[in-house]
């Protein structure tokens, strides 16, 4: 079974994050369960190429399509994914590669086919359901938080939850790092009261003004945020919202941001 969806470096950080099976009925045990890593696999193997669930191979994945989504359903309410993103952050602090003096924010539109939580009319795509990316990333672009809103939400509205859910990030002797030094972002967060809510944290707002012409400089350092959404749409069922629970979506959506991370980890050695 070809490993290539699933390498070792992804199963040997998230095998020990599952929550455990519940155990089989001595009498009438039923079919065996599928393994956990052919499960991965055919999650991996939707988010890199956006098939129905009811389509991806399982002589390829070696599981189902059904079995893949219900595993994914399951761990994402176990809060598996949440896991792995302190694991890999922890990680990459401690070798060294994560700066977290410049960071960057945005938000992306996306589509969503069909309604469920977190759409809304898209100011961008003719009032179209849609639903928002937002991220905060370090100043390699390794994604620290990621969330999920209507299409119709403000990107500032996101500024302090995404803030909140950076995790206390081990790895180094000391206090956890969990929040930037400085935070860059466009003329969408130019809001005096977030500027104000920034430094309350100790963290210098660098936001371009409205009504200011271009060449701040501040894509100089802004433009690594737009590379990473450039990076989460090349997993293609990221380009479009296809699922309606919303927790579902943002689990696939964290599952790539992890493997953005994990991607600089092997980099780097």
């Amino acid at each position: 079974m070809s490993d290539d969806l699933v390498p070792d470096e992804l199963w040997e950080r998230v095998a020990p994050l599952l929550p455990p099976r519940p155990p089989r009925r001595h009498r009438y045990p039923g079919r065996l369960p599928a393994d956990d890593r052919a499960a991965l696999r055919g999650i991996v193997y939707v988010l890199r190429k956006n098939v129905s669930w009811r389509d991806v191979p399982a002589e390829r994945t070696g599981c189902s399509g059904v079995t893949a989504w219900r595993r994914l359903r399951d761990w994402t309410e176990a809060g598996v994914w949440s896991r792995l993103h302190e694991v890999l952050l922890a990680e990459l602090r401690k070798a060294g590669l994560l700066d977290m003096d410049d960071c960057a924010i945005d938000g992306s539109h996306i589509r969503a086919l069909k309604r469920g939580a977190h759409t809304g009319p898209s100011p961008v795509d003719r009032a179209r359901p849609g639903s928002k990316h937002h991220l905060i990333v370090d100043r390699h672009g390794t994604p620290l938080a990621v969330s999920l809103t209507g299409g119709n939400r403000h990107d500032v509205t996101q500024l302090t939850p995404l803030l909140d859910a950076i995790p206390g990030i081990r790895g180094v002797r000391g206090r956890p790092r969990h929040r930037p030094g400085r935070l860059f972002a466009d003329r969408g967060y130019d809001y005096d009261k977030y500027r104000r809510i920034l430094r309350a944290r100790g963290i210098t707002p660098k936001i371009a003004r409205r009504g200011v012409p271009h060449g701040s400089g501040l894509g100089k350092t802004r433009w690594v945020v737009e590379r990473t959404f450039a990076w989460l749409h090349q997993f293609k069922r990221l380009r479009i919202r296809y699922e309606i629970r919303a927790d579902l979506h943002l689990g696939l959506l964290q599952i790539a941001c992890s493997m953005i991370r994990l991607r600089r980890l092997r980099t780097s050695f």
